[in-house]
């Protein structure tokens, strides 16, 4: 059994997780202050959000330097400390590496500016068209996706923020420079790398308008994206490390692809289309209740067809660009704990990696704003001007922002119920929920019954039983639209999973029934583990079972 397979990854999102030194932001010796706590939680990998040298312009994701810590989160010394201090709690390390782009701050961009072509090569700039931007493609952060330098006279591509310029794959330059980042932190000990929007990397060999979107489908799984990081694994040696890619709007056909050993790409990739179910016509800033006839389907669609392409999937609800999963698909007020430990179960009993996003584990929920001042996210306040140029009023543009924001799963992480909930002495960079006073890891921790102790109990169970980890998945029909049910069967074992998604008590068409079946888990506390469940009939608001059989 491979490695990853029983393995778990915590996402950490560094400027929220832990402040050691009072100035408001998290940082790596605050990381390390928190090991105990996440290896006594049982997890197996910590994927770090990049905390390289940056202008923050996205919270690090414009990285100026890849072989350099930002000195707002501590020393090349610390990071080194980091990963053997990890190592001895028995924690690997993964690290983020934003290869699609770069900050225009970094010295490759500054380069190119001054007109060095062998770094503007490094970039993709194109003339201008007809005195226009080269195509009508729209950046993921809103306007258009080219920026005009008048000083070259030519347009250079930003899918994302302006300050964020796409490097060009097609340079074997650029390619050799990245490896060469991937090999500086393998040397260090890092045993993991998540590689963000990674199949964006390869563009079209001619860019053309979209008349029918916002551009992603010329540039979305590109031309030479598999070659490219075939390139990259086999050129770096991180053959034996636990990789995963970040898949923007990508096709299963192509997952399949990335994920396949055979292949020699990734180790298991990121997906998203589950976390657009209550997009309102695909569109991220139009809401509406999530579809979870929708849902059910999307697991079916990628869970059974990359099991068929033999791919991996890493399974998740929530990262530092999601809003919490508790608030969106759950129900943040009266079933707050059933439904965080119900969400948790669908996913982590699934046939995939697991991640567990900070906080993610105590129930943490969106943040409450109820001003546009307190977000700090370049997407949402970027937005709340679209929105309110659309002609929407300031209250609804509010709303919107407040269920979708990036800033809802960016809050500092909720220790205890102080005044700065434990994040810090100094004043925290972005708001802290009023719930954090009931919500926090101290207050769990003492509870027996708490979503963190559910969260740890999964953990566990994933290394202590073979079939969640190897097993194959098979998603049944419960004859009721608001149960999403599915098998895993292994070594004539069978693990049934049943969750109820709604907060109304819900029946399964016919009744379940698992001769000789014992709980494996469940939330509700009268369900003990291991006691025997041969026949269900209904299932409470938000419960889940999970009946092992054999």
């Amino acid at each position: 059994m491979s490695d990853f397979r029983n393995s778990t990854v915590y996402q950490i999102y560094i400027k929220s997780f832990c402040d050691s030194n009072g100035d408001g932001i998290g940082d790596i010796n605050g990381i390390r202050s928190k090991l105990d706590y996440l290896q006594d939680l049982g997890v197996d990998y910590l994927w770090i959000t990049p905390f390289f040298l940056s202008p923050m312009n996205d919270n690090g994701y414009d990285i100026a330097d890849y072989l350099a810590i930002n000195p707002m989160f501590g020393t090349m010394e610390d990071a080194e400390a980091l990963i053997r201090e990890a190592g001895e709690h028995g924690i690997q390390l993964m690290f983020d590496m934003v290869f699609n782009h770069t900050s225009t701050s970094h010295e490759w961009f500054q380069k190119a500016l001054a007109g060095d072509p062998a770094y503007m090569d490094y970039y993709i700039f194109r003339d201008p068209v007809d005195g226009h931007a080269p195509t009508n493609w729209v950046s993921k952060f809103g306007g258009n996706a080219w920026e005009y330098v008048p000083s070259l006279g030519k347009y250079y591509l930003h899918l994302f923020d302006v300050s964020q310029a796409d490097l060009n794959w097609e340079n074997p330059a650029v390619r050799e420079e990245l490896k060469n980042v991937i090999r500086f932190w393998k040397k260090k000990g890092v045993s993991g790398f998540r590689f963000d929007v990674v199949n964006l990397i390869s563009k079209p060999d001619v860019f053309e308008d979209d008349y029918e979107g916002d551009g992603r489908r010329f540039y979305t799984d590109g031309p030479r994206i598999h070659q490219y990081l075939k390139e990259l694994a086999g050129d770096t040696g991180i053959a034996g490390c636990m990789t995963v890619g970040e898949m923007s709007s990508t096709s299963l056909d192509n997952c399949v692809r990335y994920a396949n050993p055979e292949e020699k790409e990734l180790k298991m990739v990121f997906s998203f289309h589950h976390l657009k179910v209550d997009y309102k016509n695909g569109e991220k800033w139009a809401l509406m209740e999530p579809d979870f006839n929708a849902l059910r389907n999307l697991f079916v669609k990628w869970q059974e067809g990359m099991q068929e392409g033999h791919a991996w999937n890493a399974v998740f609800w929530c990262n530092h660009d999601q809003p919490r999963a508790v608030s969106r698909f759950g129900d943040d007020g009266r079933y707050w704990k059933e439904s965080a430990k119900m969400l948790a179960a669908l996913i982590h009993l699934m046939r995939g990696t697991p991640y567990i996003y900070q906080g993610e584990e105590i129930g943490m929920t969106n943040a409450g704003y109820t001003d546009i001042s307190q977000y700090r996210d370049v997407e949402s306040t970027n937005y709340y001007r679209i929105l309110m140029e659309e002609g929407k009023s300031s209250e609804e543009a509010l709303r919107i922002i407040g269920e979708r924001s990036r800033d809802n799963g960016r809050t500092p992480m909720q220790w205890d119920g102080t005044e700065n909930a434990g994040f810090g002495t100094g004043t925290p960079w972005l708001g802290i929920p009023a719930n954090h006073t009931t919500i926090n890891v101290e207050t769990e921790k003492k509870d027996p019954d708490s979503i963190y102790a559910f969260y740890k109990k999964l953990v566990a169970l994933r290394k202590q039983y073979e079939i969640i980890a190897d097993g194959t998945i098979r998603f049944t029909d419960a004859g009721n639209d608001n149960i999403i049910s599915y098998e895993r069967v292994l070594n004539g074992q069978k693990l049934t999973v049943l969750c109820n998604l709604r907060g109304t008590e819900q029946a399964p068409g016919t009744p379940f029934e698992a001769p000789g079946g014992r709980l494996l888990i469940g939330n509700y506390a009268d369900r003990d583990a291991s006691s025997a469940v041969e026949k269900i009939t209904a299932l409470r608001p938000y419960e889940t079972v999970a009946v092992l059989q054999g």
